[in-house]
């Protein structure tokens, strides 16, 4: 049962049942978030309510929703509507929000001001949701630039503000980890995600899978693994800044008529776009389905997807809801939009139980 707090319509006050074996030792469960994480946030309090979670100290988990604003200046500012002082926090932000006017920028910066709200303000611990963890493309400096690591920047920005821990699905390079230092970091792997929803294709022996860039290399290989399928690589360069281009593919292609793409995220589909017209030039598959942890929301993106749909054979579009789709994403017949609300419940139910992460974090082998 969701009780509405008279201070605030948005705030939620959401009561378990009682078992003492599931007593955290951190004290009371608060789950925040900022405006770009709310949508997501809501989905994972409703499968909370369902779970055995105690009541610790008498306490009820909290909601706190949509807990940043801007002043007419355009300053940021976070308001905390309950008492926090003890309690074991879950932040959500969604940094990439493309349904609004918000940007990756003012996203973190709500984000990094919601931290410190809630250290000043006594929380015992604040762990960080951040379904999709932006910079961690500018994890190194490209290569003859003079340019700075700005993911270890916004990792020690993270920490200084009051992080404690951090939740992540799919980050885009795992070794963006390192950069937060002792400050533990659960990047959620989206292999089981995709073998769920590909098991289908397992064992096809018309089926091959098609990693687009080097960097989906060990996703792919591992992926195909499982599904008993052969694996290629196409090989990429980028000529400038978000442009792809695909100069050949290893593998064999014999007697295949049938391809699955996966993908870390789209963002303009440059490198999807390429990889799926130089598949269809140069072997003879003719069906292609495509698997994308984040999927940015770019105009430029959707109008390449519906034309590799239309022209090139792309059957289907699986993405998660790590980043708010768009209606003109939500409203292409071919998209599949899952969440990933169950696997982020888990996580934060075994982190606030003090419970071991093996079974959830652990990829298939």
């Amino acid at each position: 049962m969701i009780n509405k707090i008279s201070q605030n319509s948005k705030n939620q006050d959401i009561e378990f049942s009682r078992d003492e074996s599931l007593t955290s030792p951190v004290g009371p469960l608060l789950i925040a978030s900022c405006q770009s994480g709310s949508k997501l946030a809501k989905r994972v309090v409703e499968l909370l309510k369902n779970e055995n979670i105690a009541q610790v100290y008498g306490e009820h988990l909290i909601f706190l929703e949509d807990i940043d604003f801007q002043f007419s200046d355009g300053e940021t500012c976070v308001r905390l509507e309950e008492d926090v002082n003890g309690r074991d926090v879950f932040l959500f932000q969604g940094l990439k929000d493309p349904t609004s006017d918000r940007n990756v920028d003012e996203n973190y910066l709500a984000f990094l001001i919601a931290i410190r709200a809630f250290r000043e303000w006594g929380a015992k611990r604040i762990t960080g949701v951040l379904p999709y963890l932006a910079y961690t493309r500018q994890d190194k400096p490209t290569a003859g630039k003079r340019e700075p690591v700005t993911a270890e920047l916004m990792a020690n920005l993270s920490v200084e503000a009051g992080l404690n821990r951090l939740i992540v699905w799919a980050p885009h390079d795992r070794r963006v980890q390192g950069y937060y230092g002792k400050t533990p970091v659960d990047a959620i792997d989206p292999l089981p995600f995709f073998l769920n929803i590909f098991h289908r294709f397992k064992g096809a022996d018309d089926c091959i899978g098609i990693a687009p860039d080097a960097g989906a290399a060990d996703l792919m290989i591992a992926f195909c693994r499982n599904l008993e399928l052969r694996c290629a690589i196409t090989s990429k360069h980028r000529p400038k800044p978000e442009h792809a281009d695909v100069t050949d593919i290893i593998g064999n292609f014999d007697g295949m008529k049938r391809a699955l793409i996966l993908d870390d995220m789209i963002n303009t589909g440059g490198t999807v776009e390429a990889a799926i017209k130089k598949v269809c030039h140069n072997t003879e598959v003719n069906e292609i389905w495509l698997g994308v942890s984040h999927f940015l929301g770019s105009p430029q993106a959707v109008e390449k997807l519906k034309d590799l749909h239309h022209n090139f054979g792309l059957k289907e579009i699986y993405v998660t809801d790590s980043v708010p789709a768009t209606s003109a994403f939500s409203k292409l017949n071919f998209a599949k939009i899952s969440s990933i609300d169950k696997s982020l419940m888990e996580v934060i139910k075994n982190i606030h139980l003090n419970k071991h992460m093996n079974k959830i974090l652990r990829k298939p082998n």
